[in-house]
């Protein structure tokens, strides 16, 4: 892609781009187009950091390691453990024998997309070196703020079901994730494909072609930023999070940047579709993974994750959908 190309980044354009991109990483990936597309929206959105919980050996590093690629940026995986402190992931100063000083040595957080495996492994203290990068794409280094590479993401995976040995999450952490996404188990008839792949490639994965590059990427942010947003689907936005926060069993709702969360994704994922404005629907199909691991609910609820997503449920029904008129698009 060109400069002048992407200069002038339309919706179209950002389509077709996202397309190629989702095309290339169903190379490897397979039956999992709305979870790709779900992803998609989230990196196109400015601070659109993934966690990934589900059960072992469903792709979760797989996924994020062939957006990377297909992508065209630098990637990093960091294999969270009790042990790992917070420098193994920014970095430090060591001492230079030969130079007789100190220099810095960046950790993988310097990357474009980094991924976080298994982050509630770690603790707290190692938790937390990844909060003033994912807020502020920054980090701090004896009194030095260093940038880090433009774009910046993080992908953490975790696993819900093994949590002897784990450090959870805290809400400030949490809230710092643009989604929550499960990637779910693939159909008899996918798992079928996945296996004549691999012996039709005779190698565990085939080679996925960059089809962006990060300016490219960054043109198709700019471009989502001319995505009409109806006032009415505004107030809807908003309205979903302060119901968030009076709802039945609920002791701590959405915080605003749960709204933010909302407006970001409906955008990209109405320009992933072609589209120049959003609908109700598009605010919709990201409600449960932009709001329900922000919630706090009662200690009563001995089932944490369905009882979000039945709160979920509950707040789109009670919130009623803006009908938009034709000139609103």
């Amino acid at each position: 892609m060109t400069n002048d190309e992407r200069e002038r980044m339309t919706i179209e354009g950002v389509a077709g781009a996202a397309a190629r991109v989702i095309a290339e990483v169903e190379k490897v990936v397979v039956g999992k187009r709305e979870l790709l597309q779900q992803m998609m929206a989230a990196f196109l959105s400015p601070g659109g950091h993934i966690l990934l919980e589900d059960y072992p050996g469903l792709a979760k590093t797989l996924i994020a390691n062939c957006f990377a690629e297909a992508f065209g940026m630098s990637f990093k995986r960091i294999q969270f453990t009790p042990d790992l402190l917070p420098g193994d992931i920014t970095g430090g100063y060591v001492f230079d024998g030969g130079q007789n000083k100190f220099s810095l040595r960046k950790g993988p957080i310097f990357t474009n997309v980094l991924l976080a495996d298994e982050i509630n492994r770690a603790s707290p203290k190692t938790q937390s070196a990844l909060l003033e990068a994912m807020q502020e794409n920054q980090v701090t280094l004896e009194g030095e703020t260093l940038a880090l590479p433009r774009p910046f993401v993080v992908v953490a995976t975790q696993n819900p079901i093994e949590y002897e040995g784990t450090f959870p999450l805290p809400e400030a952490q949490l809230d710092r994730f643009m989604v929550r996404l499960s990637i779910g188990y693939p159909s008899p008839e996918d798992e079928t494909e996945i296996l004549r792949r691999r012996m039709a490639n005779r190698r565990d994965r085939a080679e996925i072609e960059a089809a962006l590059d990060p300016e490219s990427f960054l043109a198709m942010r700019e471009a989502i930023e001319s995505v009409h947003v109806d006032p009415d689907l505004s107030r809807y936005i908003v309205e979903l999070g302060v119901r968030s926060r009076s709802f039945p069993k609920v002791v701590v709702g959405s915080s605003p940047r749960g709204s933010l969360a909302l407006l970001k994704l409906a955008r990209a994922w109405a320009a992933i579709q072609g589209r120049s404005y959003i609908i109700p629907d598009d605010v919709k199909r990201f409600a449960q993974a932009a709001l329900a691991h922000r919630l706090v609910l009662d200690s009563s609820l001995w089932d944490v994750r369905r009882s979000e997503n039945g709160i979920v449920d509950g707040i789109l029904r009670a919130v009623p959908v803006p009908m938009l008129a034709n000139d609103a698009r």
